[in-house]
C-alpha cells in the first residue's frame, strides 16, 4: 500500500499576537525586546486582591479578523479560567474564551498543492491572554524564565480540519499573515513568536468518513516547518498503521535538524483545564452597531485588491498577487493608479525599477523617496513618447530619487535625454545606419526579418538613445521595404 491509499486530516490552530500598547487584561506594555521581567505588574502576575480589565483594542482587532474571514460576531461574550500548571503562567491560570468564543464561521481562500482555489473553513475566533517565556539555552543547568510576554493580548484562530497536506497549509498561513498585517493587528513574524500555530492531524484511509486518531504538533517557528512537521506526520502515522501499530492520541514538537517529529506528552482533554467561568471580568457585549463602526475603518483587503487588479484593472494573476503581498506597497500602487490609466504600465513600474530599489536597500515602500504623483510624471513623460523606457530607468530615475521634488522633464531636458520623434530628422539617421549594412540590408529584403534588431540598434546608437522607437521603427520598415 502507498500514501495514496490514505488521506490526511489536518486542521491548524493559529495564534496571533496582537500588537496592542498594553496587555490583554493590565496597563502593562508589550514591547518586543525589553529587558525580562520588566513588563510586569501584580495585575499581570495574579497577585491577590488584583482585578483585570479588557483591552478595547484587542476587542477591535478581533471583530476586524472575525469581519475579514467573514465570520458572525457574538455579541454576549464570556471569559472563562483555564486551569493548568505553567512555570511561565504565574496566574496558574490563562483568562480565555471557551463557550463564546467572539467570532464563529469564516473561510479564508487559499491555493492548494495544484494551484487551484480553496476554501478553508473558520471554527472560531477567540480571545486570550499569552504565557510567559521559558529560556533554555542561556544556562546550561536552569531554565530562566521571563514574564514580560505574559498577559499580551492572543486571538486564537480554529480552522476546519479542511487540510490535506502541508503546503495547504504553508499556503494558509501565508494568507494569515497577509491578512492580520493588512488589517494592521499583528507584525505576523513566526521567528518572533508573534504568530504561532498548533497542528492536528491524523490519517484515513480514502473514501472512509471517521477520523482516525488526531496528534498534534506544537513549537514550529516557520511557515516552510510547519509544512515539513506535517509531510513527516503523515508519513510516520501510514507507517505506523501499515506495520500494524496504532496511533496514539499525544501532543509531539517538531525538531527542524532532523526533519522529525517526536513525542512531548500525551494528549489533555478539554475537561482537564476545569474551565469556569472568570469572575472578575463582567460578560463583554458587542452591538452590531459597534460591528458597523469598527467595519467602517478597515483598510481594502488583499483578496478585494486581488480582485480589483485582475477583474477590473486587467492585471495579471501574478502582477496582482505581487503588488497585493504588503499592504504599504499595495496602497503605493493604488494611489498611482489614482494618476494614471495605463495600469498595466504602472504595474510594471512598481514591480520593476521601484522593487529594485526597496530590495536592493532592504527597506519597504515607505522608503522610496518618490510620491506616487511624481512616479506618475515620470511615466507620463516616457508614454508621451518624450523619453525612452531605458533613459528614464537608467537616467532621469536616478537623478529624480537623489532630488524627489524636481521635475522629470526638466531633468530630461538638461540631461540631453529627450527623444527624437521628428521623422524628417530621423530620416537621415535611419539611412545613414542601414548605408552601413549593405549585404544585411539585401539579407533582410530576401527575407531574413529577424535583421530587424540590428538595424534598430544601430539607429538608436547613432542617435546616442535618443529616437524615439516607434517612429524609427516605422521609418527602418519603409526605407527597407522601397
Amino acid at each position: 500500500m502507498t500514501q495514496t491509499t490514505y488521506e490526511a486530516v489536518i486542521g491548524l490552530e493559529v495564534h496571533c499576537q496582537l500588537n496592542t500598547k498594553s496587555k490583554a487584561y493590565s496597563s502593562d506594555a508589550t514591547l518586543y525586546g525589553a529587558d525580562p521581567n520588566t513588563q510586569v505588574s501584580p495585575i499581570s502576575l495574579g497577585h491577590p486582591g488584583t482585578l483585570p480589565r479588557m483591552n478595547k483594542q484587542a476587542v477591535i482587532n478581533a471583530v476586524k479578523l472575525g469581519l475579514a474571514v467573514g465570520a458572525s460576531i457574538r455579541e454576549h461574550n464570556e471569559f472563562a479560567r483555564k486551569n493548568y500548571f505553567y512555570a511561565d503562567l504565574p496566574k496558574g491560570y490563562q483568562i480565555t474564551q471557551d463557550t463564546t468564543p467572539i467570532c464563529t464561521g469564516g473561510f479564508i481562500e487559499i491555493a492548494d498543492a495544484e494551484g487551484n482555489k480553496k476554501k478553508i473553513g473558520i471554527t472560531r475566533i477567540h480571545m486570550e491572554e499569552d504565557s510567559g517565556k521559558s529560556i533554555h539555552d542561556v544556562d546550561p543547568f536552569h531554565t530562566l524564565i521571563d514574564l514580560n510576554r505574559a498577559g499580551v493580548p492572543l486571538l486564537e484562530m480554529v480552522s476546519e480540519p479542511d487540510f490535506r497536506t502541508g503546503i495547504e497549509a504553508y499556503n494558509y498561513l501565508s494568507e494569515v499573515r497577509k491578512l492580520v498585517r493588512y488589517l494592521d493587528i499583528s507584525d505576523g513574524n513566526m521567528e518572533e513568536g508573534s504568530l504561532r500555530c498548533d497542528v492536528n492531524i491524523s490519517v484515513r484511509p480514502v473514501g472512509r468518513e471517521k477520523f482516525g486518531t488526531k496528534v498534534e504538533i506544537k513549537n514550529m517557528n516557520s511557515f516552510r516547518n510547519v509544512q515539513k512537521a506535517i509531510d513527516f506526520e503523515i508519513n510516520r502515522q501510514i507507517q505506523t498503521l501499515e506495520n500494524g501499530g496504532q496511533v496514539f492520541q499525544e501532543t509531539r514538537t517538531f525538531d527542524a535538524g532532523k526533519g522529525e517529529t517526536y513525542l512531548m506528552r500525551t494528549k489533555e482533554d478539554a475537561h482537564d483545564y476545569r474551565y469556569f467561568p472568570e469572575p472578575d471580568l463582567p460578560p463583554l457585549q458587542v452591538t452590531p452597531a459597534y460591528v458597523e463602526s469598527i467595519k467602517a475603518t478597515m483598510p481594502p483587503l488583499p483578496s478585494e485588491l486581488m480582485e480589483k487588479y485582475t477583474q477590473v484593472l486587467g492585471l495579471s494573476d501574478y502582477d496582482a498577487a505581487v503588488i497585493t503581498e504588503n499592504k504599504s506597497f499595495a496602497l503605493y500602487f493604488e494611489a498611482l493608479t489614482g494618476f494614471i490609466s495605463n495600469y498595466k504600465t504602472a504595474a510594471n513600474w512598481v514591480n520593476g525599477p521601484v522593487r529594485s530599489y526597496l530590495n536592493e536597500r532592504a527597506v519597504e515602500i515607505d522608503a522610496y523617496p518618490l510620491t506616487p504623483e511624481k512616479l506618475a510624471e515620470l511615466i507620463g513623460i516616457v508614454e508621451s513618447g518624450k523619453v525612452s523606457y531605458s533613459a528614464a530607468t537608467q537616467s532621469v530615475l536616478p537623478l529624480l530619487l537623489e532630488n524627489p521634488t524636481a521635475s522629470p522633464l526638466n531633468i530630461a531636458e538638461s540631461e540631453n535625454l529627450l527623444q527624437e520623434s521628428d521623422e524628417s530628422a530621423l530620416l537621415q539617421i535611419v539611412q545613414e545606419a542601414l548605408a552601413a549594412f549593405p549585404e544585411k540590408v539585401a539579407e533582410y529584403q530576401s527575407g531574413k526579418k529577424g535583421l530587424m534588431g540590428l538595424f534598430m540598434g544601430e539607429v538608436m546608437k547613432r542617435s546616442k538613445g535618443k529616437a524615439d522607437p516607434k517612429v524609427a521603427s516605422k521609418l527602418v520598415q519603409q526605407v527597407l521595404n522601397q
